[in-house]
């Protein structure tokens, strides 16, 4: 048995068996799956600081509080959220943009950041999958800010049971860690494809 064997297993045997989607998600078009796991979360969020990503593991009550004490940190006053993410996210005393009319690029880039949601995540490899629905909007959106703050409620194992939830003629966007590229001498530049910063909120309740 491989190790990639090993964790899925492991993962499986403490899902239990499989669970009924509990119906769509306000916005999207699919049943999706609810974050209820705590080992999948915690894969999740130790592949996420891997990727020196900024990781928070919530209760769903908190994803208000969480993105303000963020918000703060940063000392963000302009931020940008796609139509559909939810009026309580938004922090009062920011200045924030919905991207409709669509924000031009240089309107993106002077922003401090951007709040999304996400249609999934994958906690074996650490990926966050948007694909376009509400509460993600663009690809524009996530990719010109400097900072992309991401609400993840819905974890799944693996590859697959992502795909076995996104639709195929979605804009799919597949996010493992803040942008980074190396050169041939390996060294690491951040920031050149796309955010340099990411924050990811793990909202779970179990």
């Amino acid at each position: 048995m491989t190790a990639r064997e090993e964790i899925l297993g492991r993962i499986r045997r403490a899902l239990g068996p499989a669970a009924t989607p509990a119906g769509p998600h306000p916005g999207y078009d699919r049943q999706v799956v609810p974050v209820d796991s705590g080992p999948l979360v915690e894969l999740l969020a130790e592949r996420l600081r891997d990727y020196k990503a900024l990781v928070h593991v919530v209760p769903t009550a908190e994803i208000p509080a969480t993105i303000a004490a963020a918000l703060e940190r940063r000392g963000a006053r302009a931020m940008v959220a796609p139509a559909g993410v939810p009026d309580a996210w938004l922090t009062p005393g920011v200045d924030w943009h919905r991207d409709t009319p669509p924000l031009t690029a240089r309107e993106l880039d002077h922003a401090d950041g951007v709040l999304t949601g996400s249609a999934v995540a994958i906690a074996v490899t650490g990926t966050i999958v948007l694909d376009g629905t509400a509460g993600q909007g663009r690809r524009a959106v996530t990719l010109v800010p400097d900072h992309h703050l991401c609400v993840v409620r819905t974890v799944v194992p693996d590859v697959a049971d992502a795909l076995a939830l996104l639709a195929a003629d979605r804009p799919l966007t597949w996010i493992s860690g803040p942008s980074a590229t190396s050169d041939i001498e390996l060294d690491r530049v951040e920031g050149v494809h796309g955010p340099r910063i990411l924050e990811v909120v793990l909202a779970f309740d179990g």
